[in-house]
């Protein structure tokens, strides 16, 4: 019986590369930002329970998981990248459930979320908070993580936000530039 070797690496490492606009609007079309973010809740959630795992299917979980290190990748080129932004300069109030875990400053400038992401912690650091929580969350270990996994989770939280925010705007700004 003849072996048949299968090459995965050019069928995946071909292709479209994508902007950094449109991976944060490519993690909106397959992740309504509710649903990431109570995803992201309970994945925390499972990751400091000892007894307990996350009852969903891997796979999802594992999707996820690259969906939101692409995503965070994706807010630190804007990041880089972006010298200016335009500013929402409305003067009306803003309800705080449309501000979630933003504050109004970082509701009018959503940058400012991923510069101080960025300014506390690094890439490496993001990506090793979401593979501890996948990880920890996934099985019943003795011990938690080992670092303070609340302030990376808050600043995570607040990524989603802004991303969804970011895309939102741009949104509106085509649709304003086109008609």
């Amino acid at each position: 019986m003849k072996k048949i070797k299968t090459d995965f690496n050019t069928r995946f490492r071909e292709g479209k590369k994508y902007s950094e606009w449109e991976l944060m609007e490519i993690f909106f079309q397959f992740n309504e930002l509710d649903v990431s973010k109570e995803k992201l809740s309970s994945i925390m959630n499972y990751a400091v329970k000892k007894s307990s795992w996350i009852n969903e299917d891997p796979a999802v979980i594992f999707q996820f998981h690259q969906s939101m290190k692409l995503l965070i990748r994706a807010g630190y080129l804007i990041m880089l990248k972006e010298k200016k932004w335009t500013v929402d300069t409305r003067p009306e109030k803003i309800s705080p459930l449309v501000l979630g875990l933003l504050s109004e400053k970082e509701y009018r400038n959503p940058l400012l979320v991923f510069k101080t992401a960025f300014r506390e912690y690094s890439i490496k650091e993001f990506d090793y908070f979401m593979s501890g929580i996948v990880y920890f969350s996934m099985g019943v270990y003795e011990n938690l993580p080992e670092r303070n996994i609340v302030m990376p989770y808050i600043h995570t939280v607040k990524m989603l936000d802004a991303a969804h925010l970011i895309t939102q705007r741009r949104k509106e700004k085509k649709m304003a530039d086109t008609n």
